[in-house]
């Protein structure tokens, strides 16, 4: 690997991306609309109508998603669909031939039972949200093109802006309500997923796709608890009736149709993704000599490590006066 172009090198998982490659050796570009951690910069806004300038890259590994769970027919949803799929489309074209590895989400898979222990050859449709949907369709034409597209599941890791601020905000007085009873679940640490991606590019992966998750699944409420815990919250995990679950993420994606630009604290795929088990088969992956040596315990001593480095900071003493009343 001499030169590699990260797209959306500025947000979580690209910026992993950019400082793994980085560190390998590599000369990076990082693609996108803000400047990413490492190398040169090159400005693309994945929603424009053009194409980005890969730099000279000899391969392009595609991290640039709009995320998120909006409600169906919205003005975030076409938004969306305008850098999942459309930006695909022009960075396929912008590649001229070299490799892309195309970062995708477990997501696209089928929603219903057969899921504890799914293979690439899962069925990919029906999706529960624009995510989803956009993801999909932007894959798809990834695939067409001969793109390596790995799909990982609930990506985490220090800095995450997504999934562990969203599992923390739903804390309510020391309760943490989910969805049916425990259950295996697959999940991501970011530097499995960019190791996957790096070793995707620089072995010559054959084109299709991959699934990439940690080396074990996880018993769900215990990987909760975990969590929480790291950042300094001891909350209990109580179970919500699934059909009850699923009635409440209805309604909350009907009232929030209402409230544009706002999403609904609630759906019906964040019910799907908790109370079914979701364990992704990593086998194809690890015929290509991937492993994945992260774990959410390493997360846990990472954001530890991230909370005993921060200063403390004294409270400052009120002083009298008209301005302290």
């Amino acid at each position: 690997m001499t030169t590699v172009a990260v797209t959306g090198a500025s947000g979580f998982c690209g910026s992993y991306v950019a400082r793994a490659a980085f560190a390998q050796g590599a000369e990076v570009r990082c693609v996108g609309r803000r400047p990413g951690p490492v190398g040169r910069h090159l400005r693309w806004d994945a929603a424009s109508g053009e194409a980005p300038d890969l730099g000279g890259a000899d391969v392009v590994v595609h991290c640039a998603a709009a995320v998120g769970d909006p409600a169906a027919g919205s003005a975030a949803e076409a938004a969306m669909r305008a850098v999942n799929v459309t930006g695909t489309a022009r960075l396929l074209e912008a590649a001229e031939g070299r490799p892309v590895v195309w970062v995708s989400s477990a997501s696209v898979y089928a929603p219903g039972p057969g899921r504890a222990r799914i293979r690439e050859e899962h069925p990919v449709g029906a999706q529960l949200n624009a995510y989803g949907r956009t993801k999909a369709a932007g894959e798809a034409l990834a695939l067409a093109a001969g793109a390596v597209v790995l799909r990982p599941r609930a990506v985490y890791g220090v800095g995450d802006p997504h999934l562990v601020p969203r599992l923390l905000a739903r804390v309510r007085r020391g309760l943490l309500l989910l969805p049916g009873r425990d259950v295996q679940l697959s999940l991501t640490a970011v530097e499995n997923l960019a190791d996957a991606c790096l070793a995707a590019a620089d072995g010559g992966w054959p084109p299709g796709a991959y699934n990439i998750a940690d080396p074990v699944p996880y018993r769900r409420d215990e990987a909760v608890r975990t969590v929480l815990a790291a950042h300094g919250v001891h909350a209990r995990v109580g179970h919500l009736p699934v059909p009850l679950a699923r009635t409440a993420g209805a309604a909350a994606e009907h009232l929030w149709r209402l409230r544009p630009g706002t999403e609904p604290p609630l759906t019906r795929y964040a019910v799907d993704q908790l109370a079914h088990s979701v364990v992704l088969d990593v086998t194809r992956a690890r015929r290509r000599g991937w492993t994945a040596p992260r774990t959410l315990a390493d997360y846990a001593r990472a954001v530890a490590s991230v909370v005993e480095s921060r200063p403390s900071v004294r409270p400052a003493r009120r002083r009298r006066g008209r301005g302290n009343r």
